[in-house]
Protein backbone atom coordinates (compact mmCIF):
# COMPACT_ATOMS: atom_id res chain seq x y z
CA UNK A 1 0.00 0.00 0.00
CA UNK A 2 1.44 3.35 -1.00
CA UNK A 3 1.49 6.02 1.69
CA UNK A 4 1.61 9.71 0.82
CA UNK A 5 1.95 12.71 3.08
CA UNK A 6 -1.30 14.60 2.92
CA UNK A 7 -1.86 18.26 3.63
CA UNK A 8 -4.81 19.88 5.32
CA UNK A 9 -6.76 21.49 2.48
CA UNK A 10 -7.40 24.60 4.59
CA UNK A 11 -4.14 25.17 6.47
CA UNK A 12 -1.55 23.50 4.19
CA UNK A 13 -0.04 22.01 7.34
CA UNK A 14 1.52 18.58 6.80
CA UNK A 15 0.25 16.48 9.69
CA UNK A 16 -1.00 13.10 8.48
CA UNK A 17 0.20 10.18 6.46
CA UNK A 18 -2.69 8.55 4.66
CA UNK A 19 -3.18 6.12 1.78
CA UNK A 20 -2.94 7.48 -1.72
CA UNK A 21 -6.26 8.89 -2.86
CA UNK A 22 -7.41 9.94 0.62
CA UNK A 23 -7.86 13.56 1.62
CA UNK A 24 -8.11 15.44 4.90
CA UNK A 25 -11.19 17.60 5.21
CA UNK A 26 -13.50 19.02 7.80
CA UNK A 27 -17.15 17.97 8.03
CA UNK A 28 -18.29 21.23 6.49
CA UNK A 29 -16.60 20.24 3.22
CA UNK A 30 -18.84 17.16 2.98
CA UNK A 31 -22.04 19.18 3.01
CA UNK A 32 -23.57 19.55 -0.44
CA UNK A 33 -26.68 21.41 -1.51
CA UNK A 34 -29.60 20.28 0.67
CA UNK A 35 -27.31 19.08 3.43
CA UNK A 36 -27.07 20.40 6.99
CA UNK A 37 -24.43 20.58 9.69
CA UNK A 38 -26.21 22.24 12.57
CA UNK A 39 -27.21 21.83 16.20
CA UNK A 40 -30.61 20.57 17.18
CA UNK A 41 -33.23 22.93 18.47
CA UNK A 42 -33.75 24.78 21.74
CA UNK A 43 -37.00 23.22 22.89
CA UNK A 44 -37.92 24.08 26.48
CA UNK A 45 -40.22 22.13 28.77
CA UNK A 46 -42.98 24.69 28.22
CA UNK A 47 -42.80 24.02 24.47
CA UNK A 48 -43.41 20.29 24.87
CA UNK A 49 -46.71 18.46 24.70
CA UNK A 50 -47.07 14.76 25.61
CA UNK A 51 -49.79 14.45 22.98
CA UNK A 52 -47.78 16.20 20.29
CA UNK A 53 -47.34 14.78 16.80
CA UNK A 54 -43.59 15.53 16.59
CA UNK A 55 -41.01 13.38 18.43
CA UNK A 56 -38.23 15.20 20.32
CA UNK A 57 -35.09 13.06 20.14
CA UNK A 58 -32.99 13.32 23.35
CA UNK A 59 -29.34 12.72 24.29
CA UNK A 60 -30.48 9.43 25.84
CA UNK A 61 -31.45 8.20 22.36
CA UNK A 62 -27.93 8.65 21.00
CA UNK A 63 -25.83 5.53 21.57
CA UNK A 64 -22.26 4.76 20.57
CA UNK A 65 -23.03 3.58 17.06
CA UNK A 66 -26.56 2.56 18.12
CA UNK A 67 -29.85 4.47 18.12
CA UNK A 68 -31.31 3.67 21.56
CA UNK A 69 -34.88 4.91 21.12
CA UNK A 70 -35.35 5.56 24.86
CA UNK A 71 -37.03 8.92 25.29
CA UNK A 72 -40.69 9.84 25.10
CA UNK A 73 -40.85 13.60 24.55
CA UNK A 74 -43.08 15.37 22.04
CA UNK A 75 -44.26 18.74 20.77
CA UNK A 76 -46.90 19.80 18.32
CA UNK A 77 -46.17 20.36 14.64
CA UNK A 78 -47.27 23.98 14.92
CA UNK A 79 -44.85 24.56 17.82
CA UNK A 80 -42.01 22.93 15.85
CA UNK A 81 -42.71 25.30 12.94
CA UNK A 82 -42.95 28.28 15.28
CA UNK A 83 -39.55 27.42 16.79
CA UNK A 84 -38.01 26.92 13.35
CA UNK A 85 -37.01 23.33 14.14
CA UNK A 86 -34.96 21.21 11.74
CA UNK A 87 -36.86 18.03 10.94
CA UNK A 88 -34.73 14.90 10.89
CA UNK A 89 -34.44 12.60 7.91
CA UNK A 90 -33.70 8.89 7.83
CA UNK A 91 -29.95 8.39 7.63
CA UNK A 92 -28.95 11.62 9.38
CA UNK A 93 -25.84 11.31 11.56
CA UNK A 94 -26.59 12.44 15.11
CA UNK A 95 -23.64 13.46 17.31
CA UNK A 96 -24.05 13.87 21.08
CA UNK A 97 -22.22 16.99 22.24
CA UNK A 98 -22.41 15.84 25.86
CA UNK A 99 -21.26 12.60 27.61
CA UNK A 100 -21.32 9.73 28.06
CA UNK A 101 -19.27 9.22 25.99
CA UNK A 102 -18.75 12.69 24.63
CA UNK A 103 -19.05 12.83 20.83
CA UNK A 104 -20.80 9.48 20.33
CA UNK A 105 -22.68 9.22 17.07
CA UNK A 106 -25.44 7.09 15.54
CA UNK A 107 -27.62 6.97 12.45
CA UNK A 108 -31.20 8.17 12.81
CA UNK A 109 -33.37 5.26 11.57
CA UNK A 110 -36.58 7.27 11.31
CA UNK A 111 -39.68 7.27 13.51
CA UNK A 112 -43.41 6.80 13.11
CA UNK A 113 -43.70 10.52 13.82
CA UNK A 114 -41.83 13.43 12.32
CA UNK A 115 -38.84 14.12 14.55
CA UNK A 116 -36.59 16.93 15.70
CA UNK A 117 -33.76 16.84 18.24
CA UNK A 118 -32.44 18.86 21.15
CA UNK A 119 -29.74 21.53 20.97
CA UNK A 120 -27.02 19.28 22.47
CA UNK A 121 -27.27 16.91 19.52
CA UNK A 122 -25.55 17.89 16.28
CA UNK A 123 -27.16 16.89 12.95
CA UNK A 124 -25.01 15.99 9.96
CA UNK A 125 -26.72 15.43 6.60
CA UNK A 126 -24.29 15.55 3.70
CA UNK A 127 -26.92 16.05 1.01
CA UNK A 128 -24.58 14.16 -1.33
CA UNK A 129 -24.61 10.60 -2.61
CA UNK A 130 -20.81 10.70 -2.55
CA UNK A 131 -20.58 10.57 1.27
CA UNK A 132 -21.49 7.34 3.02
CA UNK A 133 -23.17 8.33 6.28
CA UNK A 134 -22.35 5.03 7.98
CA UNK A 135 -18.68 5.56 7.18
CA UNK A 136 -18.94 9.03 8.74
CA UNK A 137 -20.63 7.64 11.87
CA UNK A 138 -17.99 4.95 12.34
CA UNK A 139 -15.18 7.47 11.99
CA UNK A 140 -16.74 9.83 14.52
CA UNK A 141 -16.88 6.88 16.95
CA UNK A 142 -13.28 5.85 16.26
CA UNK A 143 -10.63 6.23 18.99
CA UNK A 144 -8.70 8.78 16.92
CA UNK A 145 -11.63 11.14 16.49
CA UNK A 146 -12.85 10.53 20.07
CA UNK A 147 -9.46 11.59 21.44
CA UNK A 148 -9.56 14.78 19.34
CA UNK A 149 -13.01 15.56 20.72
CA UNK A 150 -11.78 15.01 24.29
CA UNK A 151 -8.92 17.45 23.68
CA UNK A 152 -11.38 20.17 22.64
CA UNK A 153 -14.07 19.63 25.27
CA UNK A 154 -15.12 22.45 27.57
CA UNK A 155 -17.06 22.81 30.80
CA UNK A 156 -16.21 21.97 34.40
CA UNK A 157 -19.07 19.91 35.81
CA UNK A 158 -20.72 18.90 32.52
CA UNK A 159 -18.30 18.36 29.69
CA UNK A 160 -19.41 19.23 26.16
CA UNK A 161 -18.03 20.01 22.72
CA UNK A 162 -19.37 22.86 20.64
CA UNK A 163 -20.39 22.42 17.03
CA UNK A 164 -17.79 25.05 16.22
CA UNK A 165 -15.07 22.80 17.59
CA UNK A 166 -16.53 19.79 15.82
CA UNK A 167 -16.31 21.80 12.61
CA UNK A 168 -12.58 22.37 13.18
CA UNK A 169 -11.69 18.67 13.41
CA UNK A 170 -10.27 16.99 10.33
CA UNK A 171 -11.37 13.64 8.93
CA UNK A 172 -9.32 11.45 6.55
CA UNK A 173 -11.74 11.00 3.65
CA UNK A 174 -11.30 7.91 1.43
CA UNK A 175 -12.57 7.59 -2.16
CA UNK A 176 -16.30 6.98 -2.42
CA UNK A 177 -16.01 3.29 -3.38
CA UNK A 178 -13.59 2.66 -0.52
CA UNK A 179 -16.02 4.23 1.96
CA UNK A 180 -18.47 1.45 1.11
CA UNK A 181 -15.79 -1.24 1.36
CA UNK A 182 -14.76 0.05 4.80
CA UNK A 183 -18.35 0.06 6.07
CA UNK A 184 -19.00 -3.46 4.75
CA UNK A 185 -15.86 -4.83 6.40
CA UNK A 186 -16.47 -3.04 9.71
CA UNK A 187 -20.01 -4.38 9.91
CA UNK A 188 -18.91 -7.89 8.98
CA UNK A 189 -16.33 -7.90 11.79
CA UNK A 190 -18.62 -6.15 14.28
CA UNK A 191 -21.36 -8.72 13.64
CA UNK A 192 -18.99 -11.56 14.54
CA UNK A 193 -17.82 -9.62 17.56
CA UNK A 194 -21.37 -8.94 18.72
CA UNK A 195 -22.26 -12.64 18.54
CA UNK A 196 -19.36 -13.42 20.87
CA UNK A 197 -20.26 -10.56 23.23
CA UNK A 198 -23.88 -11.72 23.38
CA UNK A 199 -22.74 -15.23 24.34
CA UNK A 200 -20.52 -13.82 27.10
CA UNK A 201 -23.36 -11.71 28.47
CA UNK A 202 -25.67 -14.73 28.54
CA UNK A 203 -23.11 -16.58 30.64
CA UNK A 204 -22.85 -13.51 32.89
CA UNK A 205 -26.60 -13.58 33.45
CA UNK A 206 -26.44 -17.31 34.22
CA UNK A 207 -23.70 -16.64 36.77
CA UNK A 208 -25.89 -14.04 38.49
CA UNK A 209 -28.70 -16.60 38.67
CA UNK A 210 -26.25 -19.20 39.98
CA UNK A 211 -25.08 -16.87 42.77
CA UNK A 212 -28.66 -16.20 43.82
CA UNK A 213 -29.44 -19.93 43.76
CA UNK A 214 -26.40 -20.62 45.98
CA UNK A 215 -27.48 -18.01 48.52
CA UNK A 216 -31.06 -19.25 48.50
CA UNK A 217 -29.97 -22.84 49.11
CA UNK A 218 -27.60 -21.70 51.86
CA UNK A 219 -30.14 -19.73 53.91
CA UNK A 220 -32.74 -22.49 53.51
CA UNK A 221 -30.34 -25.04 54.96
CA UNK A 222 -29.92 -27.11 51.80
CA UNK A 223 -26.17 -26.54 51.39
CA UNK A 224 -25.47 -27.95 54.84
CA UNK A 225 -28.20 -30.62 55.01
CA UNK A 226 -25.80 -33.58 54.79
CA UNK A 227 -23.25 -31.92 57.09
CA UNK A 228 -25.99 -31.19 59.64
CA UNK A 229 -27.16 -34.80 59.63
CA UNK A 230 -23.63 -36.00 60.36
CA UNK A 231 -22.98 -33.42 63.11
CA UNK A 232 -26.45 -33.25 64.67
CA UNK A 233 -25.19 -34.40 68.08
CA UNK A 234 -22.71 -31.52 68.17
CA UNK A 235 -25.21 -28.75 67.40
CA UNK A 236 -26.82 -26.72 70.13
CA UNK A 237 -30.35 -25.78 69.05
CA UNK A 238 -30.56 -22.17 68.02
CA UNK A 239 -33.58 -21.71 70.30
CA UNK A 240 -31.34 -22.44 73.30
CA UNK A 241 -28.75 -19.99 71.95
CA UNK A 242 -31.37 -17.28 71.54
CA UNK A 243 -32.64 -17.74 75.07
CA UNK A 244 -29.11 -17.22 76.36
CA UNK A 245 -28.74 -14.09 74.22
CA UNK A 246 -31.98 -12.60 75.48
CA UNK A 247 -31.06 -13.23 79.08
CA UNK A 248 -27.67 -11.61 78.60
CA UNK A 249 -29.22 -8.60 76.88
CA UNK A 250 -31.76 -8.13 79.65
CA UNK A 251 -28.93 -8.06 82.20
CA UNK A 252 -26.61 -5.82 80.18
CA UNK A 253 -27.43 -2.11 80.30
CA UNK A 254 -25.53 -1.40 77.08
CA UNK A 255 -28.36 -3.10 75.17
CA UNK A 256 -31.05 -0.91 76.72
CA UNK A 257 -33.54 0.22 74.13
CA UNK A 258 -32.24 -2.16 71.48
CA UNK A 259 -34.69 -5.00 72.08
CA UNK A 260 -38.12 -5.03 70.41
CA UNK A 261 -41.16 -5.93 72.51
CA UNK A 262 -42.63 -9.33 71.76
CA UNK A 263 -45.88 -7.78 70.58
CA UNK A 264 -43.93 -6.18 67.74
CA UNK A 265 -43.45 -9.73 66.44
CA UNK A 266 -47.02 -9.48 65.13
CA UNK A 267 -45.75 -7.23 62.34
CA UNK A 268 -43.59 -10.06 60.98
CA UNK A 269 -44.73 -11.69 57.75
CA UNK A 270 -45.45 -15.39 57.45
CA UNK A 271 -42.03 -16.99 57.33
CA UNK A 272 -41.06 -20.29 55.73
CA UNK A 273 -40.24 -23.34 57.79
CA UNK A 274 -36.63 -23.86 58.80
CA UNK A 275 -34.56 -27.03 59.27
CA UNK A 276 -34.51 -28.65 62.69
CA UNK A 277 -32.23 -26.73 65.02
CA UNK A 278 -32.76 -23.42 63.23
CA UNK A 279 -34.98 -20.61 64.45
CA UNK A 280 -36.17 -17.24 63.19
CA UNK A 281 -34.66 -14.35 65.17
CA UNK A 282 -34.83 -10.58 64.92
CA UNK A 283 -31.78 -8.50 64.03
CA UNK A 284 -31.80 -7.02 67.54
CA UNK A 285 -31.60 -10.56 68.93
CA UNK A 286 -28.46 -11.46 67.02
CA UNK A 287 -26.66 -8.11 66.63
CA UNK A 288 -25.07 -6.12 69.45
CA UNK A 289 -27.36 -3.27 68.34
CA UNK A 290 -29.11 -1.92 65.26
CA UNK A 291 -28.72 1.78 64.56
CA UNK A 292 -28.89 4.28 61.75
CA UNK A 293 -26.77 7.28 60.79
CA UNK A 294 -27.35 10.91 61.51
CA UNK A 295 -30.63 12.53 60.54
CA UNK A 296 -28.97 15.94 60.20
CA UNK A 297 -27.64 17.49 57.01
CA UNK A 298 -24.09 18.56 57.80
CA UNK A 299 -22.03 21.33 56.31
CA UNK A 300 -19.65 19.82 53.78
CA UNK A 301 -15.96 20.71 53.76
CA UNK A 302 -13.20 20.22 51.20
CA UNK A 303 -11.19 17.93 53.47
CA UNK A 304 -12.15 16.06 56.59
CA UNK A 305 -14.04 12.91 57.56
CA UNK A 306 -15.75 10.92 54.74
CA UNK A 307 -19.54 11.13 54.89
CA UNK A 308 -20.94 7.84 53.57
CA UNK A 309 -24.52 7.64 52.27
CA UNK A 310 -26.51 4.86 50.61
CA UNK A 311 -25.11 5.70 47.17
CA UNK A 312 -21.56 5.03 48.43
CA UNK A 313 -22.34 1.37 49.19
CA UNK A 314 -21.21 -0.67 46.21
CA UNK A 315 -21.11 -4.38 45.49
CA UNK A 316 -17.37 -4.54 46.09
CA UNK A 317 -17.28 -2.31 49.19
CA UNK A 318 -17.49 1.32 50.28
CA UNK A 319 -16.86 3.90 47.57
CA UNK A 320 -14.81 6.57 49.32
CA UNK A 321 -13.80 8.22 46.02
CA UNK A 322 -17.19 9.88 45.50
CA UNK A 323 -17.86 10.60 49.18
CA UNK A 324 -18.25 14.12 50.51
CA UNK A 325 -16.48 15.31 53.67
CA UNK A 326 -17.56 16.76 57.00
CA UNK A 327 -15.65 18.39 59.84
CA UNK A 328 -14.17 16.39 62.70
CA UNK A 329 -16.53 18.27 65.05
CA UNK A 330 -19.62 17.08 63.13
CA UNK A 331 -18.22 13.56 62.93
CA UNK A 332 -17.67 13.42 66.69
CA UNK A 333 -21.24 14.57 67.20
CA UNK A 334 -22.64 11.97 64.77
CA UNK A 335 -20.48 9.05 65.97
CA UNK A 336 -22.22 9.09 69.35
CA UNK A 337 -25.23 7.73 67.46
CA UNK A 338 -23.49 5.46 64.97
CA UNK A 339 -19.81 4.77 65.50
CA UNK A 340 -18.69 2.31 62.81
CA UNK A 341 -16.12 -0.40 63.51
CA UNK A 342 -14.42 -3.11 61.48
CA UNK A 343 -16.72 -6.13 60.80
CA UNK A 344 -19.92 -4.13 61.38
CA UNK A 345 -22.48 -4.37 58.57
CA UNK A 346 -23.70 -1.35 56.62
CA UNK A 347 -27.07 -1.50 54.84
CA UNK A 348 -28.65 1.06 52.49
CA UNK A 349 -31.91 2.34 53.96
CA UNK A 350 -33.14 4.31 50.94
CA UNK A 351 -33.18 3.96 47.15
CA UNK A 352 -31.76 0.54 46.33
CA UNK A 353 -32.49 -1.05 49.70
CA UNK A 354 -29.72 -3.33 50.93
CA UNK A 355 -26.29 -3.48 49.27
CA UNK A 356 -24.94 -4.91 52.57
CA UNK A 357 -21.25 -4.32 53.21
CA UNK A 358 -19.07 -5.91 55.89
CA UNK A 359 -16.72 -3.11 56.98
CA UNK A 360 -13.14 -4.18 56.27
CA UNK A 361 -11.40 -0.87 56.85
CA UNK A 362 -10.20 0.89 59.95
CA UNK A 363 -10.83 4.23 58.26
CA UNK A 364 -12.98 6.64 60.24
CA UNK A 365 -16.21 7.85 58.60
CA UNK A 366 -19.78 8.94 59.35
CA UNK A 367 -23.01 7.63 57.83
CA UNK A 368 -26.43 8.87 56.76
CA UNK A 369 -29.33 6.90 55.22
CA UNK A 370 -27.28 3.83 56.11
CA UNK A 371 -28.21 1.25 58.74
CA UNK A 372 -25.53 -0.10 61.06
CA UNK A 373 -25.78 -3.68 62.33
CA UNK A 374 -23.19 -3.86 65.10
CA UNK A 375 -21.09 -7.02 65.05
CA UNK A 376 -21.78 -9.77 67.55
CA UNK A 377 -19.56 -12.57 66.22
CA UNK A 378 -20.26 -14.96 69.09
CA UNK A 379 -23.92 -15.05 68.03
CA UNK A 380 -24.01 -14.30 64.31
CA UNK A 381 -21.11 -14.12 61.90
CA UNK A 382 -21.09 -10.79 60.09
CA UNK A 383 -20.40 -12.50 56.78
CA UNK A 384 -23.30 -14.89 57.26
CA UNK A 385 -25.61 -11.94 57.98
CA UNK A 386 -24.38 -10.20 54.82
CA UNK A 387 -25.11 -13.31 52.74
CA UNK A 388 -28.60 -13.49 54.28
CA UNK A 389 -29.27 -9.84 53.36
CA UNK A 390 -28.00 -10.55 49.83
CA UNK A 391 -30.22 -13.60 49.33
CA UNK A 392 -33.41 -13.65 47.22
CA UNK A 393 -35.18 -15.17 50.25
CA UNK A 394 -34.52 -12.02 52.29
CA UNK A 395 -35.45 -9.78 49.36
CA UNK A 396 -38.79 -11.59 49.04
CA UNK A 397 -39.50 -11.12 52.75
CA UNK A 398 -38.84 -7.37 52.92
CA UNK A 399 -40.75 -6.69 49.71
CA UNK A 400 -43.83 -8.64 50.78
CA UNK A 401 -43.68 -8.17 54.55
CA UNK A 402 -44.60 -4.48 54.72
CA UNK A 403 -41.15 -3.46 55.92
CA UNK A 404 -40.64 -0.79 53.27
CA UNK A 405 -42.19 2.67 53.26
CA UNK A 406 -42.55 5.41 50.66
CA UNK A 407 -44.16 5.67 47.24
CA UNK A 408 -41.87 7.52 44.84
CA UNK A 409 -38.72 6.39 46.68
CA UNK A 410 -38.69 3.36 48.95
CA UNK A 411 -36.99 3.42 52.34
CA UNK A 412 -36.89 1.22 55.45
CA UNK A 413 -37.26 2.93 58.85
CA UNK A 414 -35.08 2.06 61.84
CA UNK A 415 -37.94 0.44 63.73
CA UNK A 416 -38.38 -2.06 60.90
CA UNK A 417 -34.64 -2.66 60.56
CA UNK A 418 -34.68 -3.82 64.17
CA UNK A 419 -37.27 -6.53 63.54
CA UNK A 420 -35.90 -7.91 60.28
CA UNK A 421 -36.02 -11.71 60.48
CA UNK A 422 -32.80 -13.73 60.41
CA UNK A 423 -32.66 -17.55 60.10
CA UNK A 424 -30.34 -18.41 62.97
CA UNK A 425 -28.40 -21.56 63.74
CA UNK A 426 -25.39 -22.68 65.75
CA UNK A 427 -22.16 -20.77 65.10
CA UNK A 428 -20.35 -23.85 63.79
CA UNK A 429 -23.06 -24.31 61.16
CA UNK A 430 -22.88 -20.63 60.22
CA UNK A 431 -19.17 -21.15 59.61
CA UNK A 432 -19.93 -24.19 57.46
CA UNK A 433 -22.54 -22.22 55.48
CA UNK A 434 -20.01 -19.45 54.83
CA UNK A 435 -17.43 -22.03 53.73
CA UNK A 436 -19.88 -23.68 51.30
CA UNK A 437 -21.06 -20.35 49.88
CA UNK A 438 -17.54 -19.09 49.32
CA UNK A 439 -16.39 -22.33 47.75
CA UNK A 440 -19.16 -22.14 45.18
CA UNK A 441 -18.99 -18.39 44.62
CA UNK A 442 -15.23 -18.51 44.12
CA UNK A 443 -15.84 -20.66 41.04
CA UNK A 444 -18.37 -18.12 39.77
CA UNK A 445 -15.95 -15.27 40.52
CA UNK A 446 -13.20 -16.90 38.46
CA UNK A 447 -15.61 -17.36 35.55
CA UNK A 448 -16.77 -13.74 35.93
CA UNK A 449 -13.17 -12.54 35.87
CA UNK A 450 -12.52 -14.39 32.61
CA UNK A 451 -15.75 -13.05 31.06
CA UNK A 452 -14.96 -9.46 32.05
CA UNK A 453 -11.48 -9.83 30.59
CA UNK A 454 -12.96 -11.14 27.33
CA UNK A 455 -15.50 -8.32 27.19
CA UNK A 456 -12.72 -5.76 27.65
CA UNK A 457 -10.70 -7.52 24.96
CA UNK A 458 -13.72 -7.39 22.63
CA UNK A 459 -14.02 -3.63 23.19
CA UNK A 460 -10.32 -3.17 22.49
CA UNK A 461 -10.73 -5.23 19.34
CA UNK A 462 -13.68 -3.06 18.28
CA UNK A 463 -11.54 0.05 18.70
CA UNK A 464 -8.65 -1.63 16.85
CA UNK A 465 -10.96 -2.39 13.92
CA UNK A 466 -11.98 1.26 13.71
CA UNK A 467 -8.40 2.42 14.01
CA UNK A 468 -7.32 0.14 11.16
CA UNK A 469 -10.30 1.19 9.07
CA UNK A 470 -9.43 4.87 9.19
CA UNK A 471 -5.72 4.44 8.62
CA UNK A 472 -6.38 2.56 5.38
CA UNK A 473 -5.33 -0.86 6.74
CA UNK A 474 -8.67 -2.67 6.94
CA UNK A 475 -9.44 -3.06 3.23
CA UNK A 476 -7.19 -2.96 0.14
CA UNK A 477 -7.06 0.24 -1.90
CA UNK A 478 -8.04 0.27 -5.56
CA UNK A 479 -5.77 2.62 -7.59
CA UNK A 480 -8.62 3.06 -10.10
CA UNK A 481 -10.90 4.67 -7.49
CA UNK A 482 -11.62 8.32 -7.99
CA UNK A 483 -9.52 10.25 -5.40
CA UNK A 484 -11.28 11.93 -2.51
CA UNK A 485 -9.97 15.30 -3.72
CA UNK A 486 -12.04 14.92 -6.91
CA UNK A 487 -15.06 13.90 -4.81
CA UNK A 488 -14.76 17.07 -2.73
CA UNK A 489 -14.37 19.24 -5.83
CA UNK A 490 -17.54 17.72 -7.27
CA UNK A 491 -19.47 18.48 -4.05
CA UNK A 492 -18.09 22.04 -4.10
CA UNK A 493 -18.99 22.46 -7.80
CA UNK A 494 -22.53 21.14 -7.36
CA UNK A 495 -23.09 23.40 -4.38
CA UNK A 496 -21.79 26.46 -6.26
CA UNK A 497 -23.94 25.60 -9.28
CA UNK A 498 -27.07 25.35 -7.16
CA UNK A 499 -26.19 28.58 -5.38
CA UNK A 500 -25.88 30.36 -8.74
CA UNK A 501 -29.19 28.89 -9.90
CA UNK A 502 -30.90 30.21 -6.77
CA UNK A 503 -29.34 33.64 -7.25
CA UNK A 504 -30.49 33.65 -10.87
CA UNK A 505 -33.98 32.61 -9.89
CA UNK A 506 -34.10 35.35 -7.27
CA UNK A 507 -32.88 37.93 -9.83
CA UNK A 508 -35.57 36.84 -12.32
CA UNK A 509 -38.23 37.07 -9.62
CA UNK A 510 -37.10 40.62 -8.78
CA UNK A 511 -37.23 41.59 -12.49
CA UNK A 512 -40.76 40.25 -12.83
CA UNK A 513 -41.82 42.17 -9.75
CA UNK A 514 -40.37 45.40 -11.19
CA UNK A 515 -42.33 44.90 -14.42
CA UNK A 516 -45.53 44.50 -12.43
CA UNK A 517 -44.81 47.79 -10.70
Amino acid sequence: MKIDKVTDIETDEISYELPNGWMLARIGKFIAQGGVFIDGDWVESKDQNPNGDVRLIQLADIGDGVYRNKSQRFLTFDKAIELGCTFLEIGDVLIARMPDPLGRACIFPGDLKQSVTVVDVCIVRSGSKMINHRWLMYFINSPEFRSKIAAMQSGSTRKRISRGNLARLRLPLPPFAEQHCIVTKIEELFTKLDVGIESLKKVQAQLRQYRQAVLKSAVEGKLTAEWRAIHKDELEPASVLLEKIRKEKNKDSKYAGSLIDDDKQDTMPDLPDLPDGWVWAKTTDVCASVRDGTHDTPKYVSQGIPFITSKNLKEDGIDFDTAKYISIEDHNKFSIRSGVERDDILFAMIGTIGNPIVVKTGRIFSIKNVALFKKNESVVRSLYLKYWFDSPSFRNIIEHGEFLRGTTQKFIPLENLRILPVPTMAIIEQDKIIEEIERRLSIADKAEFIINAELKRAERLRQSILKQAFSGKLVPQDPNDEPASVLLERIKHEKAKNDNQRKGQKSNDNTEQMKLL
